[in-house]
């Protein structure tokens, strides 16, 4: 669900890699007939890819099959294409490479990923189905009926889903050089242009629809693939799983305490807050990304919202139980520190194990058992691209362009408008800025496609430029705005009665703008070797996550601009929605 993951190594498990390294020979050299294989699964993954694409786009044309998939998905298909979204290439290859790594404190990342779906599971799921129709927006609309909020909110999705895509598609480019076995900067241009293009078409042709599909399909590969290699790894290590683990520990370079926290995180007061800022942001940010969101309108009832979360938070679960494995198996039969030569990142750690248990450099099956999981790992990449650009495309076109820009007020609004002006008191249910669309669904779907041309674009541009640093903040940064402005206003509207428009529009603010501040004030940006701009410094903020204040200013905006509001608040609309929320009563 992140990009490549990062690595900022305490100065503990730095020297632990060196001591390894010093006396170390490369285990495994990938050669050209495991790319030439990997290149060849490659085509296969874009042609199959392509092929579902251009036969689900001509099932349906409409606003709800381009935006919603028909909303007939089942629990089971939907849970699969749930976990496809959120496990991204960085799952499975940096989660286990950081557990290669910095075993204990590796781990601490699945941890968080798997504790992020109870909330969704206890708070968002059945709720947002019922009471939304495409987008986040659209819960909020349901109870305050302003322009701005649906602005507001269209476009903290946007920049959410923007950054989140930026990152994967510079780390599809450095991965996929990786896998190849080229360090060419040219390489990772064309393959950043080509999984933006690939992306683009999955898109336009094919809507949620086939963006489902893909997910499917990638989640089954992806747990495929995972659990073939843990089979081969424990029955490597005759089922003892103790031995696996003192194995892993004797070849990590730091004995006992590769099994112990502190690896990476326990180096200071900054890096353990840091930490706990991560883990909030890992934990709460799931629960407000738009990606994840709109997945729940896939399925015809919130019940089987709530049991495709149930079937993804099965397949996560077991997912990051087997990364766990492999990367304790990939620091016993491969070591720390020629996991750390082929790749600082650890993001190689999977596929060398792979070579490893297919038979060793060389051999037949450790070549196809190669190529089989790089290919898996680029199917990856694409299908989370293809979820991203759909969500921010349907923010923009349902929310920024017919909720807020094209929206007239309604008759009945500028009625009351008339009657103020006139002195006449006005019910508050009828002094709200309603507003009507006058935007078609063909219209919004047209504007939809123009939008995921438009914002792929984008993307490969920013991307092109940003290939060479470090954006690995930019996936911190994604999830830290989910929860800082995602998450406060989706609670607040759900189970706050008091909540208005002014409040809707202070908490999205008040959360998104300090976490983009924070960072570019932080030492991701200036003040370190390993920072965007190493030779300046004008950072002020110690973390290089700015969630463990970002979100709680979030909900404190919230909570201020609605009590400072001199709106009145419309019980009947609360009402209405909370009616909605717990029956679908109502629902789309």
């Amino acid at each position: 669900m992140t990009t490549l993951m990062p690595t900022v190594p305490t100065d503990v498990a730095k020297a632990a890699v060196r001591t390894v390294a010093a006396n170390a020979t490369p285990a495994v050299a990938p050669t050209g007939d495991h790319h030439s294989l990997a290149i060849a699964l490659f085509a296969v993954v874009v042609l199959v890819t392509l092929g579902v694409t251009l036969w689900v786009g001509r099932q349906g044309n409409a606003a709800e099959d381009f935006f919603a998939g028909g909303r007939d998905f089942t629990p089971l298909q939907n849970g699969f294409a749930l976990s496809g979204d959120y496990l991204s290439a960085a799952s499975f290859l940096g989660v286990a490479g950081l557990i290669a790594l910095y075993g204990y404190d590796g781990v601490l990342y699945s941890v968080g990923f798997l504790v992020a779906w109870l909330v969704v599971l206890m708070l968002v799921a059945e709720l947002v189905r019922n009471a939304g129709r495409y987008t986040l927006a659209d819960v909020l609309a349901l109870r305050l009926r302003r322009r701005k909020v649906r602005a507001a909110a269209g476009g903290a999705s946007v920049v959410v889903t923007l950054l989140y895509l930026v990152a994967q598609m510079v780390g599809a480019g450095s991965l996929v050089a990786l896998l190849l076995g080229t360090g060419s900067p040219h390489a990772r241009t064309w393959t950043i242009i080509a999984v933006g293009a690939l992306m683009i078409v999955y898109v336009t042709i094919g809507g949620m629809r086939a963006t489902t599909w893909i997910q499917i399909i990638k989640a089954f590969l992806l747990t495929c693939g995972s659990v073939l290699l843990t089979v081969l790894l424990v029955v490597r290590f005759h089922g003892d799983l103790g031995e696996l683990m003192r194995q892993a520990a004797a070849h990590s370079g730091a004995g006992h305490r590769y099994l112990e926290p502190g690896l990476k995180y326990g180096g200071s007061l900054t890096s353990r807050l840091d930490f706990v800022s991560l883990g909030l942001g890992l934990v709460l940010g799931t629960a407000g990304l738009p990606h994840i969101l709109s997945r729940f309108y896939t399925v015809p009832t919130a019940r089987a919202a709530r049991r495709s979360t149930m079937w993804a938070i099965g397949l996560v679960g077991s997912f990051y139980l087997m990364a766990i494995v492999l990367g304790l198996g990939a620091t016993a039969l491969i070591g720390s520190a020629e996991v750390h030569r082929a790749n600082s990142a650890g993001n190689t750690a999977v596929p060398l194990l792979a070579l490893v248990l297919g038979g060793g450099n060389g051999s037949t099956g450790g070549v196809v058992l190669f190529a089989l999981i790089s290919a898996i790992a680029f199917a990856t990449i694409l299908a989370v691209v293809a979820g991203l650009t759909l969500a921010s495309s349907a923010a923009f076109a349902h929310d920024i362009w017919a909720g807020a820009w094209r929206a007239r007020p309604s008759r009945e609004t500028e009625k009351s408008r008339g009657r103020r002006r006139r002195g006449e008191t006005v019910p508050a249910a009828r002094s709200s800025k309603e507003s009507v669309s006058e935007v078609s669904e063909q219209q919004e779907v047209m504007v939809a496609r123009i939008a995921a041309a438009g914002i792929g674009a984008a993307a490969i541009v920013i991307s092109l430029f940003a290939q060479q640093l470090n954006v690995a903040f930019l996936v911190g940064l994604a999830f830290a705005v989910a929860a800082s402005s995602n998450l406060p206003v989706l609670l607040y509207s759900l189970f706050w009665s008091r909540f208005t428009a002014r409040g809707a529009v202070w908490a999205v603010y008040g959360g998104l703008i300090p976490a983009i501040a924070l960072v570019i004030f932080s030492p991701v940006v200036s003040g370190s070797h390993e920072a965007l701009f190493p030779g300046l410094d004008f950072h002020w903020f110690p973390l290089e996550n700015p969630g463990i204040v970002s979100i709680p200013l979030g909900f404190l905006a919230g909570w201020i601009g609605t009590v400072t509001s001199s709106e009145p608040t419309d019980p009947d609309r609360f009402a209405e929605l909370e009616v909605r929320a717990l029956t679908g009563a109502g629902a789309a």
